[in-house]
């Protein structure tokens, strides 16, 4: 301070001692060091601001909760439930994203949730409509959904620790392209996600289904029905089944199931939505890793106990494999009759 109330500009023609220079220098280069600091904190500062336009901070005023800074076009995916049965406690500033797998029956959604629900942030409670009873009009889906996405829905699937994403698997002849017009209404409204699981082989998946289905009536394994496996031998007993397919119904039930697959897509192509086909996911492990994105989460490595019951190519698996090639060839499902 006594430097600057004895300095005057003539004092710059004035020959000092080397001490008073010194301190000259050293003053001159703090100013100019501090006038540098701040106009890189200004300029900052007004590209944060600029930026912040197309961002949203949302803040929970009733847990205190300081939000941190979203994409506009995130926050109305990011809930807060306030569950009826338990309270979420530390858990409360936790976003969650809701979400629904619609997909077909023997289309790898099983595996694909256990995949799911192995991530410790994520309950994903099965086939919720299932049951007739669940889906006897809108309203009744409408209840149950609101019951799985403010956390009172109770299954082995739910999780103790801060849930990230909920939802729940949905096959497309339970309802949900029954009730499309209201069950999207809803999605779009309450931001649920939808994840689009199909098979891109609808043949392998036929034979899947009339394997289960045999397997319903006949039950090998010591009388017990089961449409997942967790042990290889399981597998290797399930796999011996061979079905004879009915070419009468080849073609319309393959054709059945690929317009059922397109018309939930454009059913629901207004929510926001990821596709993925089994073959992909079982091939690429880097599209869990996209799932994973897709629904906010952080990246874990999914692990699924369930071992696959039919491998290898389709001539090992069907009994009438020559009579399926011969229909198929020349249409637009010869491609099913080639190795994945």
């Amino acid at each position: 301070m006594e430097i600057l109330k004895l300095w005057k500009p003539q004092d710059l023609f004035v020959i000092r001692s080397p001490k008073q220079s010194l301190r000259l220098v050293l003053l001159a280069f703090a100013v100019v060091c501090g006038i540098y600091i701040l106009s890189m904190c200004i300029n900052q500062t007004s590209n944060y601001l600029s930026q912040a336009k197309s961002l949203s901070i949302h803040v929970i005023n009733r847990h205190n909760c300081h939000y941190p800074i979203f994409q506009e076009e995130d926050i109305h995916y990011l809930h807060f439930p306030q569950p009826q049965t338990f309270s979420r406690e530390e858990c409360a500033c936790n976003p969650v994203r809701f979400f629904a797998i619609l997909s077909m029956q023997r289309s790898g959604s099983g595996w694909f949730e256990t995949l799911l629900n192995s991530h410790i942030n994520v309950s994903s409670h099965g086939e919720l409509f299932g049951a007739k009873s669940r889906r006897t009009n809108a309203s009744v889906i409408v209840d149950i959904m609101d019951k799985v996405f403010n956390l009172d829905w109770v299954s082995s699937s739910s999780k103790n620790e801060c849930s990230a994403a909920i939802g729940f698997k949905w096959m497309l002849n339970q309802g949900a392209l029954e009730y499309h017009e209201e069950i999207v209404d809803y999605f779009n409204r309450r931001g649920v996600s939808t994840i689009f699981l199909f098979r891109r082989n609808l043949l392998r998946r036929l034979i899947s289904l009339l394997a289960n289905s045999y397997d319903k009536d006949a039950k090998p394994l010591n009388g017990t029905h089961k449409s997942h496996t967790h042990f290889p031998y399981e597998a290797e007993v399930l796999a011996k089944y061979k079905p004879v397919v009915n070419m009468s119904l080849l073609t319309p039930n393959l054709r059945h199931a690929q317009r059922k697959a397109n018309r939930a897509m454009e059913c629901f192509k207004s929510t926001r939505h990821i596709l993925l086909y089994y073959e992909d996911v079982v091939q690429n492990q880097t599209k869990l890793a996209d799932v994973q994105e897709f629904l906010g989460l952080p990246q874990r490595e999914l692990k699924s106990g369930q071992v696959k019951i039919h491998n290898g190519p389709l001539s090992q698996q069907i009994e009438n494999w020559d009579e399926v090639q011969k229909k198929l060839k020349g249409t637009p499902y010869e491609t099913y009759l080639k190795e994945d």
